[in-house]
């Protein structure tokens, strides 16, 4: 359908890619990956004619339906709804010529108008088009609203919904998830899932990307790879190419050496069982992706301050909202090492809680209470907005702790990719990218004891996604995290808060139990949740003393898992070493790869076992 042929572009004078061939077939859906600045958007303006390629050529067939995600939408009088069902040029074409026909009394074409617009679907459009204005999360009364009354993040969304409704055979969508929030990022996924055509996505969201895509178009050092896959399947790829250099296998070892040592961390401490269930899955995937992440600019930490207060912060019978309560009756408080998950429809209240929170936002009733030695690193797009772009990234640090020498702050700088004169130049010139991670260095240069985050990847790439991946699970204080990264939520965070209808309260599923909830349209989480797991696992009330008993066998059950895991180790260990397999006095590798399945079986086991049991605790 679309193919191109020894492709070379430019932008200015600089190379993009060159050499490019590969072709799109009618049914592929394909995620268009790379660093910022490869060329992603570049080539999508080539598919729509905006410029010529160097050198070689692509070609498609005439009549080829291409529909391509806008990012800018005018502030203009027009009203939301027409706005999305204008995507459909065609029917709106047949309804400017009824109309026409109408007025001049043209009796004679209104027949052959109003047959074409029924072949065309036009007495469904109105349907369909507020169908996905409600799954982008406008509400009905919104329909009518002009979009001068919109914000620029809900103009965007209203230009993904007309986009959508144009018919298409190639669908174009460069960043689609970025001002959406995770309930639309779900109602999106399955949409793309059911749309028949071809796909081209650029996407820095490994979650959303696995959901949508079957290829991965990898523009890397001056070409573009396709790989058949989803992105994960992509990342353990990469990792065994960048593996062939022996500098690079030993930096993979160590990465997948710190993966290994959190999740057995992570398993002693884990509390809840059905979230800790899917988080040890997803950590485990982390050990098989981080090597594909050896190459990244990123590498830092986030320090929290010497002194902690316990409770960092509470939050007492709260109304939280401006003029008007939008969550009622809140019972909240942070202690050292919290790390919780906030979900919520849009504008339920979530960057409320967080703003009340910090401060900015004054309680409407209830109280209030800071710990002594409180200390909060809080980020958001406002956060990232009010940077000084007059000043360079070295003066922001400043700011902060003049006595930071600037060797000091040039080496705490370079983990977050800003190096050379990118350090002193002003930041005026900063890309959206580069704004949110100076933001994000701020704070953590700061040590703070409690994060508050609300949306912290917008605009990151995805080496810089997995730098801030790991620094949140390093990280020693307590969590608060809103955001629509699936993967960046399931490894950072142990359990979840929901705001519904106006109350905060423990949502007990996880991930994908919301995300089910989310596509059956139900906004009774609770209720819905409680009744899933009767149905498989009905309550039984257990007493003191059997309570105990349980405590006991969960003890056992963690000791047997350290001793397993200690014996794993020291397993892969050797069969890690490149002298294990040249040494002949050194141990049988059969037997070795035989001990290294047994362990890994008997630890599935066991962490079954401890799973059922923390379970049967919790009821």
């Amino acid at each position: 359908m679309l193919s191109f042929n020894n492709l070379a572009l430019r932008r200015g004078a600089t190379l993009l890619f060159e050499g490019v061939s590969f072709t799109i077939h009618q049914d592929n859906k394909i995620g268009l990956v790379g660093a910022n600045g490869t060329g992603k958007t570049s080539l999508f303006k080539m598919i729509q004619g905006e410029f010529e390629s160097d050198e070689g050529h692509y070609s498609h067939p005439p009549d080829l339906r291409i529909a391509c995600l806008d990012q800018e939408v005018p502030g203009t009088d027009e009203l939301a709804l027409n706005y999305v069902l204008a995507g459909d040029a065609k029917l709106l074409k047949i309804q400017n010529a009824i109309t026409e026909a109408e007025s001049n009394g043209n009796s004679g074409a209104l027949g052959d108008l109003h047959a074409q617009f029924e072949d065309h679907d036009g007495y469904s459009a109105k349907s369909k088009a507020e169908q996905l204005m409600v799954g982008l999360g406008f509400s009905e009364e919104e329909f009518q609203n002009p979009l001068k009354d919109f914000s620029g993040g809900w103009r965007v969304r209203l230009n993904l919904a007309r986009t959508l409704m144009q018919p298409s055979d190639l669908l174009l969508l460069d960043e689609p998830t970025n001002h959406l929030d995770l309930d639309a990022i779900i109602w999106l996924g399955n949409w793309i899932k059911s749309f028949r055509g071809a796909l081209l996505l650029i996407s820095h969201d490994r979650e959303f990307l696995d959901e949508c895509v079957g290829h991965i178009a990898h523009i890397y050092n001056g070409s573009i790879e396709l790989y058949t896959g989803n992105y994960s399947q992509f990342e353990i790829r990469k990792a065994a190419k960048l593996a062939e250099l022996e500098s690079n296998y030993n930096k993979q070892q160590r990465e997948v050496a710190h993966m290994q040592d959190f999740v057995r961390r992570f398993r002693a401490k884990a509390t809840k069982a059905r979230q800790a269930q899917s988080r040890i899955k997803a950590l485990e995937r982390m050990e098989l992706i981080a090597p594909a992440h050896i190459d990244s600019p990123f590498q830092f930490s986030i320090p929290e301050t010497e002194k902690i207060s316990d409770p960092l912060i509470v939050l007492e019978e709260a109304d939280l909202g401006y003029t008007h309560p939008v969550v009622n009756d809140v019972k909240l408080s942070f202690h050292p090492g919290d790390r919780i998950g906030l979900l919520g429809a849009n504008g339920a209240g979530k960057s409320t809680l967080v703003k009340s929170l910090k401060g900015e936002l004054p309680l409407l009733k209830g109280i209030k209470t800071d710990g002594k030695n409180l200390k909060v690193g809080y980020f958001s797009q406002h956060q990232v907005d009010d940077l000084n772009l007059d000043k360079s990234a070295l003066n922001h640090i400043q700011d902060i702790d003049e006595k930071a020498t600037e060797s000091v702050i040039r080496n705490f700088l370079g983990g977050f990719n800003f190096r050379g004169d990118k350090v002193k130049g002003p930041i005026t010139h900063f890309s959206g990218g580069e704004k949110a991670r100076l933001a994000l260095a701020i704070i953590a240069f700061q040590k703070p004891n409690l994060l508050l985050m609300d949306e912290p990847t917008n605009h990151l790439d995805m080496d810089m996604r997995q730098a801030l991946t790991i620094a949140l699970q390093e990280f020693g204080g307590a969590i608060l995290l809103i955001s629509h990264d699936r993967h960046l939520l399931v490894n950072t965070v142990d359990e979840f808060l929901i705001i519904d209808n106006g109350k905060l309260t423990n949502f007990n599923g996880d991930l994908e139990d919301y995300r089910k909830a989310i596509l059956k349209g139900t906004t009774d989480f609770k209720q819905e949740k409680v009744s899933e797991e009767n149905d498989r696992n009905p309550i039984v009330k257990i007493d003191k003393k059997q309570a105990r008993q349980i405590r006991a066998q969960i003890s056992t059950n963690e000791k047997t898992l350290k001793r397993l895991q200690r014996k794993l180790s020291e397993t892969e260990a050797f069969l890690n070493s490149p002298e294990s397999y040249t040494d002949e006095s050194g141990p049988d590798l059969q037997s070795l790869l035989r001990n290294q399945a047994d362990l890994t079986s008997q630890i599935e086991l066991t962490e079954e076992e401890w799973l059922q049991l923390n379970t049967q605790l919790e009821n």
